[in-house]
């Protein structure tokens, strides 16, 4: 019996990684659905988790909300007592967003459970595997950013 030959055309390519994104993004929105959050609000408690008191502006740009979709978030985290606004010490403009303790309680486990979650959906590759496919993955998206423009148009029947 002959070998069956893979496909490796970058439309292939591009097919297996959908799927596979879309499978891992349900299996991520499930686990962050635990949580009580929706994925902007969980974006933004774990972007300060992680980073720190940051601008208002900077928060949107950190979890890739648009201006007005983190400034929503960011006003329902308000509400609930788990974000605070505060006056930035050096610039009187800028709005800082602070994770409250409340914020903390809620966000350190339920990241931690997300975390774990995600390390089990990837589980069935080993730590080389995983640093390849990283490597690997970012060589694709840097080349898909700064390749060669094409002209889609062409595309269109």
């Amino acid at each position: 019996m002959a070998a069956r030959k893979t496909n490796t055309t970058g439309v292939h390519l591009w097919l297996v990684l959908m799927k596979a994104y879309q499978s891992l993004e349900h299996r991520a929105m499930r686990s962050i659905g635990d949580t009580s959050l929706c994925f902007s609000d969980f974006a933004v408690l774990e972007a300060l988790l992680h980073k720190g008191p940051l601008p208002v502006n900077t928060v949107g740009a950190k979890v890739a909300l648009t201006s007005g979709s983190s400034t929503a978030a960011i006003d329902r985290l308000e509400k609930r007592g788990l974000v605070r606004r505060a006056p930035d010490a050096t610039d009187r403009r800028t709005r800082i967003v602070h994770l409250t303790d409340k914020g903390r309680t809620l966000i350190e486990p339920a990241f931690r459970k997300h975390a774990a979650d995600m390390e089990a959906v990837t589980a069935s590759l080993s730590g080389a595997e995983k640093s390849i496919l990283l490597d690997l993955l970012k060589k694709l998206g840097k080349s898909a950013v700064s390749g060669p423009a094409t002209d889609l148009s062409s595309t269109k029947g």
